[in-house]
């Protein structure tokens, strides 16, 4: 099995391999700026990990997993725009729109998007497209949540907004490694917990959300159990999940 570190870093190396679809032409350039800015990829990894913890090889998931980073880098691109959080910004360079004007970005933004599900539509069940679609609109519908409504709740924006996406790269990856779904409910138990662990690990670096509501201690605290619910879960699925273990105590403590 491959640590994390290997898996993101096969994961950049098929980024940067992707055949974007030809009749993008110039605007592919965008396309490929934005995902070059780089980041985590945490959910490409997450998915991978669980491929590997089912026996999948990493070609088989792949697809999956780009799909997934793909949506989240959409989802950046959007969220940067003058008409949504106007930052001129994003990794320490411009913003999409920054660099290419505004209809650049969003047109960059929806060619991601599209991509994303040209992947997804890759594997013969059309579960794994499914899941994304779903993952999407509820991400949209946290973005919606936090953007456009006074007084929203916060749990229900994380759990939208961050923790579909984190859900949906298990959940997608199970599909890709031909998991039966009579056998997906402890996975997808587990795949509950990552997206609000990240989030609330989040809230405390940028001393945000969680920690604006409960307090830097109130905040760690919520991580700290969302870590150990995470782990609770991992412990019951009869797999190798120990690389999916240390992704998770990787979320819990990190500092970027």
């Amino acid at each position: 099995m491959h640590s994390p570190d290997e898996l993101k870093s096969l994961a950049e190396e098929a980024l940067e391999r992707l055949d974007l679809w030809p009749e993008l032409h110039g605007q592919s350039t965008s396309v490929r700026y934005s995902l070059e800015v780089g980041g985590k990829r945490v959910r490409p990894v997450i998915a991978l990990a669980v491929g590997e913890a089912l026996d999948a090889p990493v070609e088989q998931v792949m697809p999956a997993a780009l799909a997934i980073e793909l949506v989240h880098t959409f989802s950046l691109v959007h969220d940067d725009l003058p008409a949504m959080d106007d930052d001129d910004e994003r990794r320490g360079q411009p913003a999409t729109w920054k660099k290419f004007g505004e209809g650049v970005g969003v047109l960059a933004g929806d060619a991601l998007l599209a991509e994303a599900f040209r992947l997804a539509a890759r594997y013969e069940t059309s579960a794994v497209a499914r899941e994304l679609a779903e993952a999407t609109l509820g991400m949209i519908g946290g973005q919606y949540l936090d953007t456009m409504v006074a007084g929203y709740d916060l749990a229900a924006v994380h759990r939208l907004k961050t923790g579909r996406l984190f859900y949906a790269s298990v959940t997608m990856a199970l599909w890709a490694a031909g998991l039966r779904e009579e056998d997906q409910p402890p996975w997808r138990a587990f795949a509950e917990e990552l997206g609000l662990l990240f989030q609330i690990v989040d809230d405390i670096l940028d001393e945000d959300g969680y920690v604006r509501e409960h307090g830097a201690d109130g905040a760690r605290r919520y991580a700290d159990e969302a870590a150990e619910r995470a782990r609770a879960r991992l412990d019951g699925i009869d797999a190798d999940t120990s690389v999916l273990r240390d992704i998770v105590d990787g979320l819990a403590v990190r500092t970027a």
